[in-house]
């Protein structure tokens, strides 16, 4: 069975790319290569970035492709590619046949999650699950304390108050702010 991808050109879109070793901290522990590798591709192929999250085995990201253009795949391969290459060499041994086979590093897992922004409602529903992961996975107790998150332009620009995403039992219900409402 073929997976089917939403491709709208000049779509919003919400992704989750994961390391294909979950106990690797590798976004986290070389987030400067990572940025290099995002700004790389965006000078090459524009995106905007609405909102984004780098956890040390995953990421989540919302983008809002220019019109006329629906290669987000592209897009991540590239991602993918830029900070692979860039990483010092793995050990050989450690590399799935098949993978090197395929002349992968075996760093990400092959495919993405992708999902396309229908609404307003839907942007601000994904904005606060990006913004209060680092929180849910237990990597700090309030959504301002993770350093790699968009949360902090969110604040700067006033949109989310910094009090915002606390420990669990405070974002619940009524309590979680909703962005566009």
């Amino acid at each position: 069975m073929r997976y089917r991808r939403i491709k709208i050109k000049g779509g919003l879109y919400f992704f989750t790319v994961v390391l294909a070793d979950r106990e690797q901290t590798l976004l986290t522990d070389h987030i400067d290569l990572l940025r290099d590798a995002f700004r790389y591709t965006k000078a090459n192929h524009p995106f905007d970035i609405i909102s984004s999250v780098i956890l040390p085995e995953h990421l989540h990201v919302i983008w809002q492709l220019p019109e006329g253009d629906n290669n987000y795949s592209m897009r991540w391969s590239l991602i993918k590619g830029y900070f692979s290459r860039h990483l010092a060499q793995q050990s050989r041994k450690a590399l799935n046949p098949s993978r090197v086979n395929k002349r992968e590093r075996g760093i990400w897992q092959r495919r993405f999650w992708e999902h396309h922004i229908r609404d307003e409602k839907d942007l601000a529903q994904h904005i606060d699950y990006i913004h209060y992961n680092p929180v849910k996975h237990g990597y700090v107790s309030k959504a301002v304390d993770w350093p790699f998150s968009s949360i902090h332009q969110f604040i700067e620009q006033g949109e989310v108050d910094r009090n915002w995403g606390g420990d669990i039992g405070q974002v619940t219900g009524s309590n979680v702010r909703k962005f566009g409402e």
